[in-house]
């Protein structure tokens, strides 16, 4: 198999991961454990996997001092706040809404960096954000009488926070990725992120009844854990270096056909005109946003 061909299908099996995780995590949380223990339970076994892995296989292993401010930054952007509001808002709302929302992380990265970085605007990103941002509000405020979402508003409000620290994450971390290796980079963000989750998550964490998970628990939490932590964050770094970034990116347009079918199929999901729209607004202003990007 060629090596492109397996980096799509790296890229590919990423996103359905993520697709999945999100069934997942609400079929888990906060049944069976907090959604910040499972934060806890994301980050520390992540944080074991890629140590580990570094062991198997050495390379450069410390940061520079002078570096180490953004490290924490890009820790607290891209582990903490991303991850507690993503899985604490998943919990009080729908997997669909989630999957859906979280598409509105392209559409801040250009603007976070049009900001920070001062890339150049136009009128077809504005547009993009618009639409954008149109999709997202009526996602929020439609009326949705599922029974997988405890309270709809404040959970899509948090997810929506979540791509927007996920963003800031992405436009922050660029300026390292062009010092150290992607894995050296995620390594120690996931260092410093598990040592500042700690006083949040690492209660709820030890407090987890695991004796009263059966297996079917384990599996999923398996899922989440190295699925949809440990391996989606090597299978893009895999992606990435081979196809490069905006090949990797374009996937993310995949997650909420897969979010989507596993939870109507699975959890009763009903896909009604009013998500439809809200997706085709959403879909709509990613592309804009990264149609000039890529032109």
């Amino acid at each position: 198999m060629k090596t492109n061909t397996k980096a799509h299908l790296a890229v590919l099996t990423t996103n359905i991961i993520f697709g999945i995780n999100y069934a997942a995590m609400k079929f888990i949380t906060p049944a069976y454990i907090h959604p910040f223990g499972l934060n806890m339970a994301r980050v520390l076994s992540a944080l074991l996997l890629f140590w580990l892995l570094f062991l198997l296989k050495p390379g450069k292993s410390g940061i520079q001092l002078k570096h180490i401010p953004r490290f924490l930054i890009c820790a607290l952007t891209g582990v903490v706040i991303n991850q507690l509001l993503f899985v604490k808002g998943l919990s009080l709302t729908t997997p669909i809404h989630a999957s859906l929302l979280s598409l509105g992380t392209p559409i801040f990265i250009t603007f976070i960096a049009a900001w920070i970085l001062k890339e150049r605007l136009n009128l077809t990103k504005i547009t993009g954000l618009v639409l954008g941002i149109t999709g997202a509000g009526l996602l929020i405020l439609l009326k949705d009488n599922s029974h997988n979402g405890s309270n709809m508003l404040l959970g899509d409000t948090m997810v929506l926070f979540n791509a927007v620290s996920y963003a800031f994450y992405m436009v922050l971390v660029r300026p390292l990725m062009k010092i150290y290796s992607p894995f050296h980079v995620i390594r120690w963000i996931f260092t410093f992120g598990f040592f500042i989750m700690l006083p949040f998550a690492w209660s709820d964490f030890v407090s987890t009844q695991w004796q009263h998970f059966q297996v079917i628990h384990w599996l999923v939490l398996g899922l989440i854990c190295i699925g949809a932590t440990f391996l989606a964050y090597l299978f893009n770094i895999y992606g990435i270096s081979v196809i490069g970034a905006s090949a990797t990116g374009s996937y993310i347009y995949t997650q909420p056909v897969f979010a989507a079918i596993v939870a109507i199929v699975l959890m009763r999901e009903h896909l009604t005109l009013l998500k439809i729209i809200s997706a085709l607004l959403i879909f709509s202003g990613v592309y804009l946003v990264n149609w000039k990007r890529n032109s």
